[in-house]
């Protein structure tokens, strides 16, 4: 299995997002996106206060041996979200990784973080050897729990704290790659 930590993550590409890895140029941003109070109400962090707080996050992600990838409309270069993995964990020959995801509000319902997560998932299990990506959301959060089906995610065990865990295995699902799109099918 491939040894991620210090890896190089590439921009990645939908038909309508730009990934590119967060960097404290995306300060201001992330700073406006998590001082909303809907984007961060499913998460385990409260909105942002101060810009501080956006470059905290940004060096969380940045010290992680995952990654985060700022979601930039391609129209208008807009910054819209996040997605990437995090606790990434080997369990005997299994590569595991969290996904997490965040989108604008003025996005929802349209169909980007079903978008920019394909191409995500295809980069963790083809590119990065994963074999399991994992999520857990709340269950309150229908929006996530719909996108997690959508995606083909397994839904797992109720967990303690109102949380739904969800996972995806390599061999779930088969993986091949629509040479037009760069996307899972």
């Amino acid at each position: 299995m491939p040894n991620i930590k210090n890896a190089e993550f590439p921009e990645l590409e939908t038909e309508r997002v730009n990934l590119r890895i967060l960097t404290f140029d995306n300060s201001e941003e992330v700073y406006l996106h998590f001082s909303d109070n809907d984007v961060t109400r499913y998460m385990d962090i409260e909105p942002c206060k101060h810009i501080k707080e956006a470059e905290e996050i940004i060096r969380f992600h940045m010290e992680d041996s995952g990654c985060r990838w700022g979601l930039f409309h391609k129209h208008s270069n807009k910054f819209i979200g996040t997605v990437g993995f995090h606790y990434l964990r080997r369990k005997n020959e299994e590569f595991i990784a969290e996904v997490g995801f965040d989108l604008s509000k003025a996005y929802w319902g349209n169909g980007f973080m079903y978008e920019a997560m394909k191409e995500v998932i295809l980069f963790g299990f083809t590119q990065m050897g994963l074999t399991t990506i994992d999520a857990t959301v709340e269950l309150d959060n229908e929006k996530s729990i719909n996108l997690m089906k959508k995606l083909g995610f397994n839904k797992g065990l109720e967990l303690k704290g109102n949380l739904q865990y969800f996972y995806l295995n390599s061999e779930d699902k088969e993986v091949s790659v629509n040479p037009k799109s760069n996307c899972i099918q």
